[in-house]
């Protein structure tokens, strides 16, 4: 390419367009395809499975001691899905997107290792002190996603409300660890499903837009 002239203005080959959408500001290279699309395509589907699998156990679908039964969705495919999506968002440079995939999948790849760990005795935590690690777990994750959820009330509201959601069922899932009652559990997993099912409106959301359809209410975020 020749340089620019003083008279001529000459507009760049891999000039940088701006793309616009409800949650963050792209910056899309138009000669690199790798460094375009919506990561949430990806991370919002591979979310749901998680919470999916993770609600069903919760409610009792499986006996209380197979508390690894929905580690395998969880670490190989949301846990490793949602790594994948969070650098998809860096690539892009949607930074907010970015930091809720990364640190979703931390909690999940984090809950895993929590489970195994526990099961097999990697940790050599002594039997009387495996629910207060669990409590940590749950209280560390907690304090987080709150931090989360006041920190998106500039997103549409859809995703305040999945953040929401998450903080309460992991708030259930410490009132059911304090109490040993297992109402509190099942409603976590109740509360699990109820944002796995608002994750999966948002991907239909964002497939939509992605395949030229008609766009999906979202909500307005709850702060400007």
């Amino acid at each position: 390419m020749s340089a620019p002239t003083a008279t001529t203005p000459v507009v760049p080959d891999d000039a940088i367009s701006i793309q616009h959408d409800p949650v963050a500001v792209t910056v899309v290279s138009s000669t690199s395809p790798m460094d375009a699309g919506d990561p949430s395509i990806l991370g919002l589907p591979i979310f749901a499975a998680a919470s999916i699998a993770l609600g069903l156990t919760l409610i009792g679908l499986v006996s209380d001691a197979a508390a690894g039964t929905p580690i395998a969705i969880i670490f190989a495919a949301t846990g490793i899905g949602l790594l994948i999506s969070t650098v998809w968002a860096i690539r892009v440079g949607q930074t907010m997107v970015a930091s809720v995939f990364g640190l979703f999948a931390g909690f999940w790849l984090s809950y895993a290792a929590l489970v195994l760990g526990l099961t097999h005795n990697w940790y050599l935590v002594p039997a009387g002190d495996i629910a207060d690690t669990q409590l940590i777990f749950q209280i560390t994750w907690a304090v987080v996603f709150g931090a989360l959820t006041f920190a998106s009330v500039r997103l549409p509201s859809g995703f305040t409300l999945v953040f929401g959601l998450v903080v309460l069922s992991l708030v259930l899932l410490i009132i059911g660890n304090l109490t040993t009652s297992t109402f509190p559990v099942r409603l976590a997993g109740i509360t699990a499903l109820a944002f796995a099912g608002v994750g999966v409106y948002l991907f239909l959301a964002a497939a939509s837009a992605a395949t030229g359809g008609r766009s999906y209410s979202i909500g307005r975020p709850l702060a400007r």
